[in-house]
């Protein structure tokens, strides 16, 4: 293939994201639904008797490339994730916000994992849990408008929810990293450079959990360093470009060792990255939006483009399809569940703590990675990609208009109470 041929999949690819992404968002839907319905329409080339239109997008060489592209975008994504986690407010959330976490990532995953056991999903126990360890994800971004829109972002439950969501990404990339572990472990692609010895592959189960612990270690420690560094860094140059770069380096090389060396996802040490890299930092809103920038306007569409392009509806059979459905089912009914029970312990009221459940129930890319994750891991059949589609738009269909009718008869003097004046 000449390396030009690469350049008009792109193109199209751009420009039905981008339409499809403002047309979700003038619906009031995040962009991430437009993009994986543009890559689903794309997918649909595949199907039509023009051989060249076909290998336009579909070719091997063509899907290499993209695969790798694709790659980076999920790199990127994880880390910009990381810079916009806010440590003093995880710190400050107080014990509320810990019952809601624990419970909105407990509930959704034993729920997910007995219907993959139920429906002989994963084909073991490690599977079960993965499909369970999807459905842990949150991503709050369609909330927080919707909170925006009704004048409740600062309130008790905003508050109790942004809070919770932070914390719930950190449990669920540990679960994550902890499960990709296993996977390398078990027989999946090498994990250790070659220079280790035998005995560390095929050590006892046991060893994959240090390998774990030690990368959280070693990434902690080194992120102190590289904090002490950046701030010398941005104090000598303010506001210039080598920061960024120099952050992308970094988050690189986070994610490269978490894989190759300790078996752990290289999207936990984007994150890790991101988290390190973030918070207290001057130069965090700067070095976050060029992330941004880049993985938005280049990486992150191929992505999610790719995802919709390469779904696959061969692996579907009438278990499957029920297996589908009380999968979408599950995720919908543990996080709000799971969240609103949490809520209700805490001593929220009853319609409260309904908010604190639909706010928290909303998924988007996240989901999508861990999906991802599992398929490469040989866990999960890629037949479960439509119905992790439904999960999404579905939460982020309902989550701003169930918000929106439970504050519907409510005065909004008494919703617009700060959370320092409320009980």
């Amino acid at each position: 293939m000449s390396p030009f041929e690469i350049l008009l999949p792109l193109a199209v690819i751009f420009i039905t994201t981008k339409l499809l992404g403002l047309g979700s968002q003038k619906i009031g839907l995040p962009a991430v639904i437009g993009m994986l319905i543009a890559g689903l329409l794309l997918g649909f080339l595949k199907y039509i008797p023009c051989e060249p239109l076909r290998n336009m997008f579909f070719s091997d060489p063509i899907k290499e490339e993209l695969s790798v592209f694709s790659k980076v975008g999920v790199v990127l994504i994880m880390f910009s994730t990381g810079l916009g986690t806010d440590l003093k407010q995880l710190r400050s959330s107080g014990a509320a916000s810990v019952v809601i976490t624990a419970f909105g990532v407990v509930v959704p995953m034993a729920l997910g994992t007995l219907v993959a056991w139920f429906f002989h999903q994963g084909g073991g126990l490690l599977g079960y849990l993965f499909y369970g360890a999807i459905l842990t994800a949150t991503s709050v971004s369609v909330t927080v408008a919707a909170l925006k829109e009704l004048g409740k972002l600062n309130t008790k439950i905003g508050t109790s929810i942004v809070a919770a969501a932070v914390i719930d990404d950190v449990i669920g990339i540990v679960i994550l990293s902890v499960l990709t572990g296993f996977i390398s472990d078990a027989g999946g692609e090498e994990s250790l450079v070659s220079f280790l010895p035998s005995w560390w592959e095929n050590a006892a189960w046991w060893l994959v959990c240090i390998k774990i612990v030690a990368f959280f270690i070693i990434a902690i420690g080194a992120g102190i360093l590289l904090r002490k560094l950046f701030n010398r860094i941005e104090r000598k140059y303010p506001h210039n470009r080598r920061v960024p770069i120099l952050a992308l380096a970094a988050c690189f090389i986070y994610s490269y060792v978490a894989e190759k060396i300790f078996g752990v996802a290289d999207i936990t040490g984007a994150y890790v990255a991101g988290i390190m890299l973030g918070g207290t930092l001057q130069e965090t809103p700067y070095v976050e939006n060029k992330a941004d920038m880049l993985g938005y306007m280049f990486f992150s569409p191929i992505f999610f483009a790719t995802i919709g392009m390469n779904l696959d509806f061969s692996g579907f059979s009438s278990s499957f399809v029920l297996f589908g459905a009380c999968y979408v089912v599950v995720a919908l009914v543990g996080k709000l569940g799971g969240c609103a029970a949490a809520a209700r312990l805490c001593h929220y009221s009853g319609k409260d703590s309904l908010r604190v459940g639909i706010g928290m129930m909303v998924r988007a890319e996240v989901v999508l990675i861990c999906t991802q994750k599992g398929i490469d891991g040989g866990l999960v059949d890629p037949a479960v990609y439509p119905f992790v589609f439904i999960i999404i738009i579905a939460t982020s269909i309902l989550a701003p208009l169930l918000l929106k009718l439970t504050y519907k008869k409510e005065d909004s003097g008494l919703g617009n109470t700060p959370v320092e004046q409320q009980v």
